[in-house]
Formats: structure tokens, sequence, C-alpha cells
């Protein structure tokens, strides 16, 4: 852009003068132009083309209800270059694990003790992240959740109630409700 600013400049200094000179005795001598409605029709239609294909504003998204104040939170509990792909991960993962229990306590209910639950959380972890834990790498994270899964269904690996399987479904999903808050 600078550069062919440049060069219209070096030409005006160089034929400024005698392209003047040109475009003035063109302008007395051309015709003015007649205007009539196939005209003025064709701008209008150019112009509605124009901006039929500019980018328009895209309707705005509708964000999501703001957890209540008293909600579990992960913010500043994940750190480090992987802190939001962990939190992705998971949240993809809690929420993945609430409706598995959840599908599970309306249907066979292969899923029938607290140890159950643990074990299925400790297999689709290790295939989803091929072994790392993410426990190990935010250790902050580890202890909010161990702590958190403590007070919402307790550590029984005993049978499970209707009541104790929805508080499983119920805390997954504050979990990743609360992973995916930090993913954002």
């Amino acid at each position: 852009m600078i550069t062919a600013i440049l060069v219209a400049f070096a030409l005006y200094a160089l034929a400024g003068q005698q392209i003047t000179e040109r475009v003035k005795a063109w302008y007395a001598t051309a015709k003015t132009p007649t205007i009539d409605g196939k005209h003025v029709a064709a701008i209008a239609l150019v112009a509605a083309a124009v901006i039929a294909f500019m980018p328009g504003k895209t309707a705005p998204q509708p964000s999501p209800a703001p957890a209540p104040p008293d909600a579990f939170t992960l913010r500043g509990k994940f750190i480090g270059v992987s802190a939001a792909e962990d939190a992705s991960t998971m949240s993809a993962l809690c929420g993945e694990l609430a409706d598995c229990i959840d599908y599970d306590g309306k249907h066979d209910q292969r899923l029938k003790t607290g140890v159950a639950f643990d074990d299925l959380r400790v297999a689709a972890r290790e295939m989803r992240c091929r072994g790392e834990s993410i426990g190990a790498r935010q250790l902050q994270v580890r202890d909010a959740v161990h702590k958190y899964l403590d007070d919402a269904v307790g550590s029984s690996g005993g049978p499970v109630t209707p009541e104790s399987r929805a508080a499983w479904v119920s805390a997954l999903r504050d979990l990743s409700r609360a992973a995916a808050d930090v993913a954002k």
C-alpha cells in the first residue's frame, strides 16, 4: 500500500502538470451522462447484492445459566501448560460417566456397588487418557475432587440405592460443569 502511494507521488512529481492538463481537457470535452430508470435500477440491484454478501453479525449465542454462587468450582486449581486440555478432558469424562451411571440405573443395572462405579471411573480414565492421570498433573484438582466426592457421595463401596445413584450422577455432572467452566 505504501509502495503504491510512493509511486503515485513520484509520477505526480514527474508528470503532474501534464496529467492535470490532460484531465482538464478531457473534462471540458466530456459529455455528462444521462441517468435514466434502467441505470437507477441497475445501481440499486448492485447495491443490494453487495449488502447481501457482506458478512453480517451472527446472532448472539445464549450463554449457559451461571452456576449458583455456592456451587462447586475448580477455578484456579488447573495449572500448567496442559490446564485447559486437562479441564476439557475431565469435563467430558465426568459428563460421560454421569450419563452411563444414569442410563445403567434406568436399564439393566450392571453397576450395583460403589466399587463398580469406581472401577468404571478408573477404566474410563485409563481408556480416555491412555493411562495418564490428570490427577498426577493437577494435584490441586485431584485433592478438591476427592474431597468433593467424599462429601457428596461418601466413600462406601457397598450396594447402591436409587438415592446414592442419583447422588453420584449429580456429583459427576457438577464436576463436569466445574471443569467446563475452567476450560472456557
